[in-house]
């Protein structure tokens, strides 16, 4: 794989995402002696100046251990709660003493989906990160199981990985994984599955490639999941790579031998609309024509006139899907109306706008500078 794509022994601030499979054994405790190799990688870039943000999954297969709950038990919202109220402790832990060993301070962040949502709560994260790692802390980040519900969660810590990067301004992230990459077929059903070591472009045919499962059973990702977040990253002109984490000191394993796959990343947008592009939830859609499809396409903004239908209740402000006529999603953007007043306008020219709406209307539905194109 060429360096100039993705180093991540030279990138300033490198995010590492490690999922349950890889932290928690059979027995459901902490894989002890693997986590101290990855400790000893994570010290040897620390030393070496590079910052690091660590995003750990495996608070609720080490609180299910704990607990005495089977997986079949701990599946229910209830019980994945209370194991990782009970695991978080027990990782937070580990994380502490494995990297206080090495001189390195460990700091914990719990996040919900609505932290990184939500513009303002996303800067104060971004924030504090920015703060923990001029202090020369390693922030240790996972999702706050314990009060996320089903409706309102990332539900798997890869694009969580993901969105950690644009907050931390990383400039590599990278998937530590029971799979050593992307593969043109699944590699436990098809012996000629060849890995794909670069991907500049995730489109359609990429994406058919995933598979959903995730193997060990412990996760809740899979190969979809990471897909995503490599949409998300690479959005904001961040490359992430899909490596093994199966070996011993995998990210010095890495980079001898640079086994995996890396995304490229794409050219960066502003920050505003790299945090709209890697949002996981909208507050509602609106349909729009072919005509208009070109236009946004184009870089004009969306106009009432190329609105087709609506669904959803949103106010002025909030993020908005834009969808053709077939439901695909092609942009996001920041609301200019009310999904009431939205509705009133949808298909009506320009001119007829102050009428309907009784005041001076808005020059777009969604203007082109608070919008995003996928």
């Amino acid at each position: 794989m060429s360096a100039d794509i993705f180093d991540p022994d030279n990138c300033s601030c490198l995010v590492i995402k490690i999922g349950s499979a890889l932290l928690v054994g059979e027995d459901g405790a902490v894989r002890r002696e693997w986590l101290a190799g990855l400790a000893d990688d994570i010290a040897d870039r620390h030393a070496r100046g590079q910052k690091i943000i660590v995003v750990s999954s495996g608070s609720v297969a080490l609180g299910s251990h704990i607990l005495e709950l089977d997986k079949a038990e701990s599946r229910g919202l209830e019980d994945a709660q209370a194991a990782a109220a009970v695991g978080q402790i027990s990782l937070s832990q580990a994380w502490a003493e494995l990297l206080g060993a090495r001189d390195m301070m460990a700091a914990l962040i719990l996040v919900t989906l609505g932290d990184l949502e939500d513009r303002r709560r996303y800067l104060n994260a971004s924030a504090t990160l920015d703060r923990l790692l001029s202090l020369g802390a390693i922030p240790v980040v996972n999702e706050n199981d314990s009060v996320a519900t089903e409706a309102i969660r990332f539900g798997d810590n890869d694009r969580l990985a993901a969105r950690v990067g644009q907050a931390g301004s990383a400039k590599g992230v990278i998937l530590l994984s029971d799979v050593a990459g992307l593969y043109n077929a699944n590699p436990d059903k098809d012996a000629g599955a060849q890995m794909i070591p670069e991907i500049s472009d995730i489109d359609d045919d990429i994406m058919a490639m995933a598979d959903r499962g995730s193997g060990s059973g412990m996760g809740s990702g899979g190969m979809v999941s990471k897909l995503e977040a490599a949409k998300i990253a690479t959005s904001a002109g961040i490359p992430l790579a899909i490596v093994s984490g199966k070996r011993s000191n995998p990210l010095g394993s890495y980079a001898k031998d640079n086994v995996g796959t890396i995304f490229k990343a794409q050219p960066p947008a502003s920050a505003r609309k790299a945090w709209l592009a890697g949002r996981l939830t909208s507050q509602g859609q609106i349909v729009i024509d072919l005509g208009a499809v070109e236009a946004l396409r184009g870089g004009g903004s969306l106009l009432s006139a190329g609105a087709v239908a609506i669904s959803g209740m949103f106010e002025r402000g909030d993020v908005v899907d834009i969808a053709d006529k077939h439901g695909k999603v092609i942009a996001r953007g920041l609301a200019e109306y009310d999904s009431v007043s939205t509705a009133r306008i949808v298909g009506k020219k320009s001119v007829e706008l102050e009428e309907i709406l009784g005041y001076a209307p808005r020059s777009a539905i969604v203007h082109r500078d608070h919008m995003v194109l996928f």
